[in-house]
């Protein structure tokens, strides 16, 4: 048997995402579920939270020119990444994994707002 990582947490992102897709429904771009959550997380006090949350890469000791801006980092440990796409493919993971990676977090879950249901997935590195 394995424990969850940031179950916890992790239970309250989702049903707040879930809360929302409830409400909105489907058909809006990515925008408009970043700002309802943004309204969902100040009204049920989910802090900390950071919108938009810039990331350095570093090469060899150098940081790089170009940054990653992760959609939103909860509890200073989880990212959260929103997509309202057809389908998850492997590049959506492979983005998190990088946020993950260069934001030295351990996990990111990643949120799909699809025409006919609310999809996530749990990304652990």
């Amino acid at each position: 048997m394995f424990d969850i990582i940031y179950k916890d947490e992790s239970y309250v992102i989702v049903g707040t995402l879930f809360n929302e897709y409830n409400n909105l429904g489907s058909g809006f771009s990515e925008i408009v579920y970043k700002d309802a959550l943004e309204l969902e997380f100040n009204s049920l006090n989910i802090l900390p939270f950071e919108r938009e949350k810039e990331y350095s890469v570093t090469y060899k000791g150098v940081v790089l020119r170009h940054k990653f801006y992760a959609d939103f980092i909860a509890f200073d440990k989880i990212i959260l990444e929103i997509k309202s796409i057809e389908n998850i493919h492997d590049k959506h993971i492979a983005q998190c994994i990088n946020y993950l990676k260069v934001s030295e977090n351990r996990l990111a879950i990643l949120a799909n707002f699809h025409k006919d249901l609310l999809d996530h997935k749990r990304i652990v590195l």
